[in-house]
C-alpha cells in the first residue's frame, strides 16, 4: 500500500526574518485555575537536520591567494582520430585521409607510421604505412598492407589510431616529433554570506521553552537557537553552493551589470556542472541490473581506471542496489527460489537479517554511502523521480585516492585529492570561515546599534580533477 500524501512531511520554513507567533506564549489568561501540563525541552522530530558532509568525507580545503584557480590536466598518451574521411573508393590500394575532429589545430601524424583504419559503422578495416602528411590541411595519404585494398566505402566515417612504424635500413629517422599537450581548466571563487541579527531587548528576554541545536547549544533563550541555526544554515550553505554552482553565461540575467548590480554576477562551476559538461552522466535513473553496470564500468575502462569509487546515492538508488546484489544470492542451481542468505551468515529466526550491502566488487571496488542532500525533501529530495523526469539527480560515484596535477601557484606537480576546495587567504586575512559580530549589545561594541549582528562569510570554490572519472547518475538524457 503506498504511502498516502496526507498527512506527510512539512516544508514550512521554520526560519523567519519576523518573530514567529508559535515562539511565544500569547495566552495569558489567569483566570483559568487549570495549567497545562508543559515539556520544557524541544523535541528534536526532524533528528539532525544538517545536510553536509560530503565534502568532509571526499575531499580537502586548502588556501589560495588569487582570484582565479587554474590546473593542468594530462591528455591521452596515445592518437586516435574518430570522424576522418576517404578520399578512395573500395579496392584502392591508398587513400588520402582527412581528419574531421574537433579541436585538431595539427594533426600528430607522421610518415612511416603504421596505422589502423575502422570504418565507425560497419568495422571493416584495414592497416596502412603513412607515405606522406599535410598538416596545413590536416591529411594524410596511407598506402594499404592487404592486397585487395581498402575494404570501406568512399562514403565512410571511419577512425584511425597509430599502431607502429617501419623504415627501410639505412635510412633517416622520424620526420619530426610530439609535443605533450594539457588540458588547462580553471575555477573561480565566489563570496558567501550570511548574517544574525537580534535587539538588545530581545536577548534580556528568557523563553519557557529549553531550546537545542544539532551542535549541542542549550539554553532558554530563544536567540541562541536562532544563531547557533543560522550557523549550522550557513554551513550547509558552503557545501551545497560548491555542489550546485553554476558559471554565468554571457547574455544571463545573472551577468548583466544593469539588472544584478549589487550582487555577485559571475558564479562558479560547482561539482554537478563540471561533471554534467566534463564527466560521465547515466541518464537512466538508477542502474539496477548488473548489466547496466557493466555498461558503467565499460566506460570507466575508457577514462583513467581507478580501482576504488564510492557511490554517494540517494535511499531509492541504494534500495536498488541492494536488491540488484541479493538477486545474485536468491537462487539456487536449478532455478528454485532459496531464503534470503546474504548479509549474515546462518541467518535463523532469531537473528536480524541485514538486507543491505555497503559495497561490491565488479572489475573495480564500489562503496555505496548514502547521501542526505539527495533525501532531504527540503533539498534535492523533492525532486520528482519517475521515468519522465529530466535532471533529478539520484548519485554521483567520486573516484577515491588523490590524483598529479600541475600546480600554478606552486610552481609544479603535486598530488590534490580529485575532490577539494580552494579558500582565499594569506597572511593577513583568512576567508575560509569569517564570523564576527557588530552592534552594542552582547559584548559587540562597534556601533550605537541597539542589537547584536553576526555576520558570516566565506570566499571559496571547489576543484573537481579529472572529472571524466566521475559519473552523475540522473534521470534524462
Amino acid at each position: 500500500m503506498p504511502v498516502l500524501s496526507t498527512p506527510g512531511f512539512q516544508l514550512q520554513p521554520s526560519a523567519e526574518q519576523v518573530p514567529l507567533s508559535t515562539n511565544y506564549i500569547t495566552n495569558f489568561n489567569f483566570l483559568n485555575q487549570y495549567l497545562p501540563d508543559t515539556y520544557e525541552k524541544e523535541f528534536e522530530r526532524y533528528g539532525n537536520r544538517t545536510v553536509a558532509s560530503f565534502l568532509r568525507m571526499v575531499g580537502a580545503e586548502m588556501p589560495s591567494n588569487s582570484d582565479l584557480i587554474k590546473w593542468a590536466e594530462q591528455g591521452r598518451l596515445h592518437t586516435k582520430y574518430t570522424n576522418c574521411a576517404t578520399s578512395a573508393a573500395a579496392g584502392s590500394d591508398s587513400a588520402t585521409i582527412t581528419v574531421n575532429d574537433a579541436n585538431v589545430t595539427a594533426i600528430a601524424i607522421r610518415p612511416g607510421q603504421t596505422v589502423f583504419i575502422s570504418d565507425n559503422t560497419t568495422g571493416l578495416s584495414n592497416k596502412g604505412i603513412v607515405t606522406s602528411v599535410n598538416t596545413t590541411t590536416d591529411t594524410f595519404v596511407v598506402a594499404y598492407y592487404e592486397g585487395p585494398g581498402q575494404t570501406f566505402a568512399i562514403t565512410a566515417t571511419v577512425s584511425v589510431w597509430i599502431y607502429g612504424s617501419e623504415f627501410k635500413k639505412g635510412t633517416v629517422g622520424m620526420v619530426g616529433s610530439l609535443e605533450a599537450e594539457d588540458e588547462i581548466f580553471q575555477n573561480s571563487p565566489i563570496i558567501i554570506k550570511d548574517k544574525y541579527a537580534v535587539s538588545g531587548s530581545d536577548m534580556a528576554q528568557i523563553g519557557w521553552v529549553e531550546v537545542t541545536t544539532e551542535n549541542g547549544a542549550t539554553g532558554y533563550l530563544w536567540y541562541l537557537k536562532s544563531e547557533h541555526e543560522t550557523r549550522l544554515r550557513f554551513e550547509d550553505y558552503l557545501e551545497t553552493a560548491m555542489i550546485e554552482a553554476v558559471p554565468a553565461e554571457s547574455g544571463s540575467g545573472a551577468a548583466n551589470a544593469a539588472l544584478n548590480p549589487n550582487f555577485g554576477n559571475k558564479g562558479s562551476e560547482g561539482i554537478f556542472y563540471v561533471v554534467n559538461n566534463r564527466g560521465n552522466v547515466w541518464g537512466g535513473g538508477n542502474p539496477t541490473t548488473l548489466a547496466d553496470f557493466d555498461t558503467i564500468i565499460s566506460r570507466l575502462d575508457k577514462q583513467g581506471s581507478i580501482e576504488e569509487n564510492v557511490i554517494f546515492v540517494n535511499r531509492d538508488f541504494s534500495f536498488d542496489i541492494d536488491d540488484m546484489l541479493a538477486t545474485l544470492n536468491g537462487f539456487n542451481g536449478t532455478g528454485v527460489a532459496q531464503s534470503a542468505s546474504f548479509g549474515l551468515f546462518d541467518n535463523d529466526t532469531d537473528m536480524a537479517l541485514n538486507l543491505g550491502f555497503s559495497g561490491f566488487r565488479r572489475g573495480y571496488d564500489f562503496y555505496k554511502s548514502d547521501w542526505k542532500y539527495l533525501n532531504d525533501p527540503t533539498m534535492r529530495g523533492g525532486l520528482p523521480t519517475a521515468a519522465t523526469a529530466t535532471g533529478t539527480v539520484t548519485g554521483l560515484l567520486v573516484p577515491a585516492g588523490s590524483t598529479t596535477v600541475y600546480d600554478q601557484i606552486l610552481g609544479k606537480n603535486a598530488k590534490r585529492p580529485f575532490l577539494h576546495v580552494r579558500y582565499r587567504a594569506t597572511e593577513a586575512e583568512d576567508r575560509r570561515y569569517k564570523t564576527w559580530i557588530t552592534g552594542s549589545a552582547g559584548g559587540a561594541q562597534t556601533s550605537d546599534l541597539d542589537a547584536m549582528e553576526v555576520n558570516f562569510l566565506s570566499e571559496r570554490c571547489v576543484c573537481t580533477l579529472g572529472a571524466n572519472n566521475f559519473v552523475l547518475f540522473r534521470y534524462g538524457s
